[in-house]
């Protein structure tokens, strides 16, 4: 069964690593969109989506996509500056998971309400306030977790950014 697994996610795992471009294939007039570079008889725009920004290239060369996975195991590197892209990137979208969170939790409490005031309960109903709390402090245990992954990733930017450029973190000195 743990075979089959992780078959399964090797087999995936390339095309996931993908997912945030489509290529738009044109010959004549049929328009194809495919995950994976058009075939050469057609012409190919590349469409991209990253953090919330969609970009249209027209792009006729061919490029082989590189596996974020092969490129960790064939001990390429990334350079300082897209290091700190992608933390930027991980930091942005921790913070939108907590902005869902807080969305998720204001329904639930709503939702909560509701139910409470159809049966007919007090606000001070013993269940009513455990459920309340359940709800709170499921929520502000993901928050934590989340603020905590992004302190940390926060440090490490700035870990890098000193290493990256040491004559940016100093400071003046005071006559």
């Amino acid at each position: 069964m743990a075979k089959l697994i992780l078959t399964l996610i090797c087999l995936l795992l390339p095309n996931m690593a993908q997912a945030n471009t489509i290529y738009k294939c044109h010959k004549g007039d049929k328009v194809v969109f495919s995950q994976i570079a058009c075939p050469q008889e057609y012409r190919q725009h590349k469409i991209e989506y990253q953090l919330g920004v969609t970009i249209e290239t027209d792009s006729d060369k061919r490029e082989m996509p590189v596996d974020p996975l092969q490129a960790l195991l064939n001990s390429q590197t990334i350079t300082k500056e897209k290091l700190l892209q992608l933390l930027d990137g991980e930091i942005y979208r921790l913070k939108q998971e907590n902005s869902y969170f807080e969305i998720l939790r204001a329904s639930e409490l709503q939702k909560l309400e509701r139910r409470r005031y159809w049966q007919n309960k007090e606000k001070n109903d013993p269940e009513y306030i455990n459920e309340m709390d359940d709800i709170n402090t499921r929520f502000n245990v993901l928050t934590i977790s989340n603020n905590s992954t992004m302190q940390q990733l926060k440090d490490r930017k700035d870990q890098i950014s000193t290493q990256a450029f040491p004559e940016a973190s100093k400071e003046p000195e005071k006559h």
